[in-house]
């Protein structure tokens, strides 16, 4: 039996995104499970500025579309996209995406990535520029039931994992690294290789959402994720616990922001890339969990 949206109770999505606050309008009609869309944000009708970011900054975006239209009120339409990386670029070089029935070609005037993704395209780029930091940690749930001491836990195997994917997803490969740090190629192969077979780990299509929901909704027992991530799960008061992966079996990830040759609004796109190396927005990064030194 299929059950719609209505025969399920609150309690059933009680963790579902978006976890920000909404546009205001007069009519909502966001209904969990069926018509929720969380990581496209603003003004898909004629924006003024189009910036694509991967996807797992998605809690600074509110903070930082406030702070740039404080400072440049003149661009009251902006559309972003919180998705993976690997997807953004795939609808940068296809010219567009679909999600259910909505098709999208708006192209954009920034792309923001780790630094080995933007790497991959220099000649997109007219002017590229690193503005934060990140490292991993390991959500689980409130209690940690499943006693996960770090990244040698997750190749036991009673622990169910939820990785993201690193077909389309740079932190899957980060986390890899990490993995042969903490436990060389046996503990990655373990976890990627041997516990896919078996499903003990869940492959992720769009990490910085699947990940938390499946810690939430007890689907996993743990998650290598960024640990911006995990700080933000703490600071909306998720029943999440976080592991902090030690420095020598941890990595570091580069945030580059790219202004692209063929950027529809140039110099919105510049007063963008100005902004992202500003005080104002370094702040709102470090507020969540990121580094800017």
């Amino acid at each position: 039996m299929i059950l719609l949206s209505s025969e399920l109770s609150a309690q059933d999505y009680q963790f579902d995104p978006p976890w920000n606050t909404p546009p205001k309008s007069e009519v909502n009609f966001t209904v969990y499970g069926i018509d929720n869309v969380p990581d496209l944000y603003g003004d898909i009708n004629d924006p003024q500025l189009t910036v694509f970011f991967a996807g797992n900054q998605f809690m600074c975006i509110d903070d930082l579309l406030a702070a740039f239209k404080t400072k440049y009120p003149k661009y009251t339409r902006i559309f972003v996209e919180t998705l993976p990386p690997g997807i953004l670029a795939d609808q940068i070089k296809e010219g567009s995406l679909v999600i259910g029935n909505l098709k999208i070609e708006l192209k954009p005037d920034v792309y923001t990535a780790g630094k080995g993704r933007i790497s991959q395209t220099p000649e997109w780029f007219t002017k590229t520029e690193v503005y934060a930091t990140n490292k991993l940690a390991i959500i689980v749930q409130k209690g940690n039931p499943q006693n996960i001491t770090g990244l040698k836990s997750l190749g036991e195997k009673n622990v169910r994992v939820s990785m993201p994917n690193p077909a389309w997803e740079g932190i899957g490969k980060r986390i890899e690294e990490a993995y042969v740090k903490a436990g060389g190629d046996e503990l990655k192969n373990s976890i990627m290789v041997t516990k896919v077979k078996d499903s003990t780990t869940f492959l992720t299509h769009i990490h910085h959402r699947q990940s938390p929901m499946r810690i939430l909704y007890n689907q996993s027992d743990a998650a290598p994720v960024w640990y911006s991530e995990g700080v933000y799960q703490k600071m909306i008061g998720h029943p999440v616990e976080m592991i902090e992966i030690p420095a020598n079996e941890n990595i570091e990830a580069q945030y580059v922001a790219g202004l692209l040759k063929n950027a529809p609004h140039p110099q919105a796109a510049k007063d963008f890339m100005e902004f992202l190396s500003s005080e104002t927005a370094k702040e709102i990064y470090k507020k969540y969990g990121f580094d800017t030194d």
